[in-house]
């Protein structure tokens, strides 16, 4: 592994002998694509044919497994010919494609579906559906199209709308994410393999208290509701439908109690005849993989079933072998990493095809005749992902990829090709042909430096010790035309919480533009990625569990260490930033550490963590009830008595993730103690500065840090 990671520094600290004189901007780091690596946009196969696609602005374009020649399929000046002629608008960009079969691909325009057949030049209009509507999918072979309008559910059959849902009732919402998109839930509507049937989520909401989140652009300002479940507090409560389209009956599937129950990770038989839902307890430290009638919504059998002391968390619905003998695979981190295990239909265990202290990142597919499972996982490093295929039979795992970094891989439907999309310190974005047997075919992209001609800070991996001999990975960004002689100030920016790995091996070592705006200024920046975050495995990241704030702060402090340690370092003069849990750690730091923090800046801060939402915190956290030591030791209001020098904290005023109260409530309790705050409010943003308005907050900050740090 250390030669791997000296190799990531090595490559690292090349690119950057190539820096020319250009500097940043903010308002250029907030808005200029061009600053950004780009690869082939939409990159995608063509079926099993010997063709893949991508597109730009103006053209469809097609490369070639046996030939280098690219052939641009259709342009965006013949396509708009096909839709004017059917009485449709021009468009100004070539739409987003997704391929139905070799010959035919579709796309949509606002609130119109296409089906363009390549060879014909055929352009038919297949779905037409309502200015107001949301949450579109369409079917497997295009037949209906699934949308939601305000709180209900509809399907339209490309000559009718059908409604599933007619609730006349706000607080009761179908098709939509549920449970606050946690446990991998990023939507509402599952077709089932054949297009013929639609699961779909509904949750009742009626029980939980509204939120107002207060909208200040008009007059008189108005407070907008949204329902908001805080830890220990009345949950949501939801149930899974399942609509045929021909009866237009709906069948609800008996998930039994109690009521507030997460059902997770929807998953259909390939016969359509069952339904699967990862049914996890509201303490999320139980979860049964279950399987149900789909004729009559009842239940059959519990295939089997995860404990964890601490918690279990399903993102991965089963994931069923080609053919008919009903085998899948399930995703689960039962051993302490995230693995691949193969089932038999009846729920018995045939054997773990990966293991190791590594994780699987993502199952991408399978070969032509389901011999083995595609996959990436940081078997080679914790900061890489690097693409394998496990043989079923011989449970033998082959690396694909060599390259060191991260890849992104779009694997041909037979397993006979792919793409790799490759990323690390030297390469912002490469793409290569491969084959199964690991032959390079040829570089399809070529590595474009998209900050060439800028000047930016040397960038290198520093390995550190927790206190229990684990080691942590931190980015060091040194100022641009670093001189050792000279004492510099640093800025570390943390998140530090779950399902984040801000440290890796791809370009620029994962850091942002930002590190090098404020290298640029003469500042060093650090990142170190502590227990707790992402990447690591089960123990590395829940460690924290009903402790928030302790393991992290107590790794960062080792950073901190480090940074003491270097003689242009100058440790007067020290400061901290970070968003959302990084935002809980940053105040942490501060509060604990004043001797240590001269500033400190974050942005929309948990404060207290019964102000956070059930799922995510009653995860980690367990109840306010169940833990209240817990939520004593974290709570940060408890310790802004500590507070000295600069502290700049800034929150969305429409924030649904971490409600404004959670910083309003700090500024009340300074004001009780008598301890000044610097405070920012973004009237019109959520829980992020989006846009162009990204650049003002960039602007904030490293003025802040001029005139304090």
């Amino acid at each position: 592994m250390k030669k791997h990671l000296f190799l990531l520094v090595f490559v690292g600290l090349v690119i950057f002998s190539q820096a020319q004189d250009k500097l940043f901007t903010p308002e250029e780091i907030a808005s200029n694509r061009k600053l950004y690596p780009t690869g082939l946009s939409n990159l995608q196969w063509r079926g099993n044919s010997g063709q893949f696609t991508w597109q730009d602005a103006t053209s469809l374009i097609a490369g070639n497994v046996v030939r280098e020649k690219n052939d641009t399929l259709i342009r965006l000046t013949d396509l708009n010919s096909l839709l004017t002629e059917s009485g449709a608008e021009e468009l100004k960009r070539f739409p987003w494609i997704q391929w139905v079969d070799e010959n035919a691909c579709s796309f949509s325009t606002g609130t119109d579906w296409y089906l363009l057949s390549l060879p014909e030049r055929k352009l038919s209009n297949i779905f037409k559906v309502p200015d107001n509507s949301a949450n579109h999918e369409t079917s497997p072979g295009n037949r209906y199209i699934a949308y939601t309008i305000d709180n209900n559910l509809f399907i339209h059959n490309g000559k009718e709308q059908l409604a599933v849902t007619r609730e006349d009732n706000k607080g009761i919402v179908s098709g939509q994410s549920v449970h606050r998109n946690e446990f991998g839930i990023s939507k509402g509507t599952f077709w089932s393999p054949s297009g013929r049937l639609l699961a779909f989520y509904r949750m009742d909401e009626t029980m939980v208290t509204e939120y107002p989140l207060v909208d200040v652009t008009e007059r008189i300002a108005k407070a907008n509701m949204i329902r908001y479940p805080m830890a220990g507090m009345t949950s949501h409560e939801v149930t899974v439908g399942i609509f045929n389209p021909e009866t237009q009956k709906t069948v609800f599937v008996e998930t039994g109690s109690p009521a507030d129950q997460y059902l997770t990770n929807i998953a259909w038989s390939p016969d359509e005849k069952s339904l699967y839902i990862a049914v996890l307890n509201r303490d999320q430290n139980h979860m049964k993989l279950n399987e149900y009638d789909v004729a009559g919504g009842k239940f059959i059998r519990t295939l089997f079933e995860e404990k964890n002391d601490r918690y279990v968390e399903p993102l991965h619905p089963m994931v069923f072998l080609p053919g008919a003998d009903g085998r899948f695979i399930w995703q689960s981190q039962r051993d302490g990493y995230n693995h691949l295990y193969l089932f038999n239909p009846d729920g018995t265990l045939v054997k773990q095809l990966t293991t190791g202290q590594w994780i699987v990142t993502e199952l991408l597919g399978f070969d032509l005749n389901a011999k083995g499972v595609f996959y990436t996982s940081t078997a080679v490093s914790p900061l890489q992902d690097q693409l394998y295929y496990v043989d079923f039979r011989s449970g033998k795992s082959t690396r694909l990829t060599m390259d060191e970094g991260v890849h992104s891989v779009v694997v041909r439907p037979d397993g006979k090709y792919f793409l790799s999309r490759c990323s690390n310190p030297q390469i912002a974005l490469q793409t290569k042909l491969i084959s199964f047997s690991g032959k390079l075919n040829r570089i399809v992209h070529e590595d474009i430096n998209p900050v060439k001609d800028y000047k930016l800070g040397e960038v290198s991996i520093v390995t550190l010790k927790a206190e229990d001999g684990t080691d942590l990975y931190a980015r060091l960004t040194k100022p641009v035309d670093f001189d050792a002689s000279k004492k510099y100030p640093v800025l570390i920016y943390v998140y530090g919480g779950p399902h984040a790995q801000l440290v890796t091996g791809g370009w620029l070592n994962g850091g942002g533009l930002f590190d090098h705006y404020l290298a640029q200024k003469g500042y060093v920046v650090f990142t170190l990625d502590n227990r707790g975050s992402a990447g690591r495995g089960f123990e590395f990241e829940s460690c924290i569990h009903r402790n928030l704030g302790v393991k992290e702060m107590s790794d960062q402090l080792k950073g901190v260490d480090y940074l003491k340690s270097q003689p242009w370092v100058d440790a007067s003069r020290i400061g901290v930033d970070g968003w959302s849990y990084g935002g809980f750690m940053t105040l942490n730091l501060k509060l604990n550490h004043p001797e240590i923090f001269k500033v400190a800046s974050c942005g929309g801060p948990v404060t207290d963590w019964k102000y956070y939402e059930v799922m995510y915190g009653e995860r980690y956290m367990d109840t306010p009830e169940q833990n209240p030591e817990g939520y004593e030791n974290a709570c940060v209001l408890n310790k802004i008595d500590k507070l000295e020098g600069r502290l700049l904290i800034i929150h969305g005023a429409q924030d649904n993730t971490v409600v404004w109260q959670n910083s309003l409530q700090f500024l009340n309790k300074c004001i009780e103690l008598k301890k000044q705050v610097d405070y920012f409010v973004y009237p019109t943003h959520e829980h992020n500065v989006r846009g162009i308005d990204r650049a003002h907050m960039y602007r904030k900050l490293a003025d802040y840090y001029d005139q304090h740090l």
